[in-house]
């Protein structure tokens, strides 16, 4: 019981910072009148994703997204109460972060009220139809380096950081400017919880749900023996 607390509240204080820094590195581009660019935002996410995954894989599996736990989840690897706790954890978490950037922004309120929105996720014109298949990419491969390290290959454990904070880098300086590169549903939904910004929020469940129920089927069926722990 004490290591399932200490797993879920592992997962809480991990969303927390991945959406602090996450979103936390949007606000700034707007704040700086765009000097961080989508490059800064994008290396913010993927070193706080690299972080993570080296602190807390030991606890949790540094899981902080929903779509990677339910993934685990459908696929026999985790537990359903397990699970719950920590899609819990992660919007909580999620949620205190963006409400700790308003406050810590007290004096820019329109951050909170108009763009970026506390660094809320949403689409650009592309529509959200492309918004939903870009995420649900780009979420795929992101889960397919969690099952190719932390599933597959334990002894490739040690590689998840730097391949992780790779992926979720490499995601958000591409769909950045297209859906504000979630890849994952916590990230969008702490945001848009504080800020009241709503707009497509299905986009950011739909897809990043999607492409992790995709990666974990690939692997799951066609490179994987079917082990459980």
């Amino acid at each position: 019981m004490a290591g399932n607390l200490k797993a879920i509240l592992a997962e809480f204080i991990a969303t927390f910072f991945f959406v602090v820094i996450g979103a936390g590195a949007v606000c700034m581009e707007a704040l700086t009148g765009g000097r961080l660019g989508w490059t800064g935002i994008a290396l913010a996410h993927g070193a706080a994703a690299a972080a993570l995954a080296l602190v807390y894989s030991r606890i949790s599996g540094a899981q902080f997204n929903p779509a990677v736990t339910l993934c685990l989840w459908a696929n026999g690897r985790q537990n359903v109460v397990k699970s719950v706790f920590f899609v819990f954890a992660q919007l909580l978490g999620a949620t205190l972060a963006a409400l700790l950037l308003k406050a810590v922004l007290h004096n820019r309120p329109e951050l909170a009220t108009g763009a970026p929105y506390l660094g809320a996720c949403l689409p650009s014109d592309l529509g959200y139809k492309a918004a939903t298949l870009v995420e649900a990419i780009l979420t795929f491969f992101l889960v397919t380096g969690v099952y190719a390290t932390s599933v597959e290959a334990k002894e490739r454990e040690a590689a998840a950081p730097l391949l992780l904070g790779t992926v979720y880098a490499a995601g958000v300086l591409f769909s950045g400017p297209l859906t504000g590169g979630a890849l994952n549903p916590a990230r969008a939904f702490g945001p848009a919880m504080i800020s009241g910004q709503w707009t497509y929020w299905w986009v950011y469940w739909v897809g990043p749900l999607a492409g992790a129920a995709a990666a974990g089927a690939v692997f799951e069926y066609l490179y994987l023996e079917r082990k459980r722990p």
